[in-house]
C-alpha cells in the first residue's frame, strides 16, 4: 500500500515538473481572434447630406432624421401638407398676413421664431372654437386664457385679438420652456398640457420628444410644425410652383408658398 503511495506521489510531482519547464521554456503568443471584415454602415435613409438634415429642425434642436421612426412620421406630415394633398393656398396666404404681426412679438419675448407655425398647425389661422372650448388662432381654452392675461366672457373675448393672444401665447411657452428647459418639449405641452406631458416623462423615463411615446394628437403634434416649416420655407420642393419672398423686418426673409 505505501509502495502505490511512493509511486503516485513521484508521478504527481514529474507531472508538475515537466509542467514547470514547458512554461518556463514557451514564449507567450498572445492570443489572436479572427474578426470578420466589416463594411462600412450605410444608412438607407433618405436624407443624406448635411444640408438636408439642417433643413428639418425646430427652433434649433436637433431632429433624429436617421432615426427610422423619426424619419418616417417626418415623412408622413410633409406628405400630409404637401400640395399633392392640401391642394390649397388658403394657409399660405394666411402666413402672408398675419406672420408679420406674429413674428415680432415673438422675437420681442425671446419665442423662436419657428413658433409661428403653430396658429397654422392649431387653428389654421381660424378664429373658429374647437369641440373642447379651445378659441383663436393659439386655440386658447378660457382659464388658460385668463391665466395669461386675456380677458373672456361678459361679451369680450380676446383669444380673437391676434396681438393680444400672440402675447399670451408668448408668456404660456416662455414658462413651458423654463420647466421643461427644450423647445421641443415646450411645443410638446402646449398641445398636450405640461401636467399630463410631465406625467409621460416621469413614467418613461424620457425627456427626449422624439424617443416619447405619446398619445397620438401630440406624437405628430411637433413633426406637423416641422412639415409645416419645410413646406413655407422650401415650396418648389414639395409641389408649390409659384412662391413669393416677403420682408418682414430688419432684412429678414420668408418664403411664403402659393398654389397654382
Amino acid at each position: 500500500m505505501t509502495k502505490r503511495h511512493l509511486i503516485t506521489c513521484s508521478v504527481i510531482v514529474l507531472l508538475v515538473i515537466i509542467s514547470v519547464f514547458n512554461i518556463c521554456g514557451t514564449k507567450a503568443v498572445p492570443t489572436v481572434v479572427k474578426t470578420a471584415k466589416l463594411s462600412p454602415r450605410i444608412s438607407t435613409f433618405i436624407y443624406k447630406n448635411t444640408d438636408a438634415i439642417n433643413e428639418y429642425s425646430f427652433a434649433n434642436e436637433a431632429v433624429p432624421v436617421r432615426d427610422a421612426g423619426v424619419t418616417r412620421k417626418l415623412l408622413r406630415s410633409i406628405k400630409k401638407h404637401s400640395f399633392a394633398c392640401v391642394q390649397s393656398n388658403i394657409l399660405q396666404n394666411k402666413a402672408d398676413k398675419w406672420f408679420p404681426v406674429v413674428v415680432p412679438i415673438l422675437k420681442a419675448y425671446g419665442i423662436p421664431e419657428d413658433f409661428k407655425y403653430i396658429p397654422l398647425v392649431e387653428s389654421g389661422f381660424c378664429e373658429s372654437t374647437s369641440p373642447k372650448g379651445a378659441r383663436g388662432i393659439w386655440q386658447f381654452m378660457p382659464g388658460t386664457a385668463r391665466t395669461y392675461g386675456l380677458k373672456v366672457g361678459h361679451g369680450v373675448d380676446e383669444r380673437l385679438n391676434l396681438s393680444k393672444s400672440t402675447v399670451a401665447a408668448c408668456k404660456y411657452i416662455k414658462e413651458l420652456y423654463a420647466q421643461f428647459n427644450s423647445w421641443t418639449l415646450a411645443a410638446a405641452a402646449y398641445n398636450n398640457g405640461e401636467i399630463k406631458l410631465a406625467k409621460v416623462m416621469n413614467k418613461q423615463n424620457e425627456d427626449n420628444y422624439f424617443r416619447m411615446h405619446l398619445n397620438r394628437e401630440t406624437g405628430v403634434y411637433v413633426y406637423n410644425l416641422i412639415a409645416m416649416k419645410a413646406i413655407i420655407s422650401h415650396p418648389k420642393k414639395y409641389g408649390y410652383d409659384y412662391y413669393a419672398i416677403r420682408d418682414l423686418s430688419h432684412g429678414t426673409f420668408v418664403l411664403l408658398a402659393v398654389n397654382q
